[in-house]
């Protein structure tokens, strides 16, 4: 296992893939059209990721084993959250340009450290802190001007309440990471990964009575493709951690947006503001400096373990 975990570049390169993935994911619920109920489109991404995370199990003889839990109430919680985190995130993705809602959903990792320091009792030292702040800075300059058009009406006040559902969303998302990190205490990865695929497709469901559309074929498939992109990126997503540690591999979400950038030039024909560019920079050297950071923390506790373990 060490011998597997010692592969940084493979890490890597797994979790470039996942971005790609995801960042398709994303590229397809935006073609399927603005107009489609976030309940269907959340059912559809997480119903069709069902399909390769049940095979990629089953492929690992782990599907069996991943269906057993000692915490179904957790797991409830978990998908409540979650699937919550992703209808509001699909809605801002529908009603944003693609590098705005990527770049507003870079507020998770910063909503993530207040939340392990409130509901966890982690310890956030000064230089954390710091770069929350400096972070919530980058996101506010960043969605600032979508706020400030919800004194006007049509499109941009739809744009505006998007800023807001994506900001909520890492808000939930950030919830929703603590319920995860309650839950790898006591249980399998595949088992959390295959519940909450299968809570948010029942939740989902239940949003059927409230006006789900008929849908033409290309964004039926539009869904469907989203969907089982989903499931693959969450596949290549744990793969990554299996071969690099996470602060190896964390700065490399960040390529999401350079390459969204790109597709929502050239796909959506999405400009990017100057205050969006300069937001984003603020956002992204945040996460990157409280990555630094853990990864210095991460090496002070192994050296200080090695100083405390008795020698032979």
């Amino acid at each position: 296992m060490h011998s597997v975990l010692r592969n940084p570049m493979r890490g890597i390169a797994l979790k470039v893939s996942s971005v790609v993935v995801f960042l398709a994911m994303q590229t397809f619920i935006k073609l399927a059209g603005p107009t489609i109920p976030p309940g269907q489109v959340t059912f559809c991404r997480s119903f069709f990721a069902l399909f390769p995370i049940i095979a990629y199990l089953a492929y690992i003889g782990q599907l069996r084993a991943a269906f057993h839990t000692t915490n179904p109430v957790g797991h409830l919680k978990r998908g409540t959250i979650g699937i919550l985190s992703m209808a509001f995130g699909f809605y801002g993705l529908l009603h944003l340009p693609l590098p705005e809602a990527i770049a507003l959903g870079y507020a998770l990792p910063l909503v993530a450290v207040i939340f392990a320091a409130v509901f966890l009792g982690e310890t956030v030292r000064i230089y954390r802190w710091s770069a929350v702040l400096v972070g919530i800075v980058g996101v506010a300059i960043v969605s600032w001007p979508k706020l400030t058009l919800f004194r006007d009406g049509g499109m941009e006040a739809e744009q505006a309440v998007g800023a807001l559902c994506v900001l909520l969303s890492a808000v939930l998302g950030g919830m929703a990471m603590i319920q995860v990190r309650r839950l790898v205490e006591e249980e399998k990865t595949a088992t959390i990964v295959l519940y909450f695929s299968l809570t948010a497709s029942v939740f989902s469901l239940s949003s059927l009575p409230f006006g789900w559309l008929v849908l033409p074929w290309p964004s039926a498939l539009y869904l469907v493709a989203a969907g089982f992109c989903g499931g693959v990126a969450q596949i290549l997503l744990t793969e990554s951690y299996r071969h690099a540690d996470v602060s190896t591999i964390a700065p490399f979400e960040y390529t999401s947006i350079l390459l969204g950038g790109i597709v929502g030039y050239f796909v959506f024909g999405d400009v990017p503001s100057v205050t969006m560019l300069i937001g984003t920079v603020i956002v992204v050297a945040a996460g990157i400096f409280i990555i630094y950071r853990e990864h210095q923390l991460g090496i002070e506790q192994r050296e200080a373990r090695k100083a405390t373990t008795p020698q032979a």
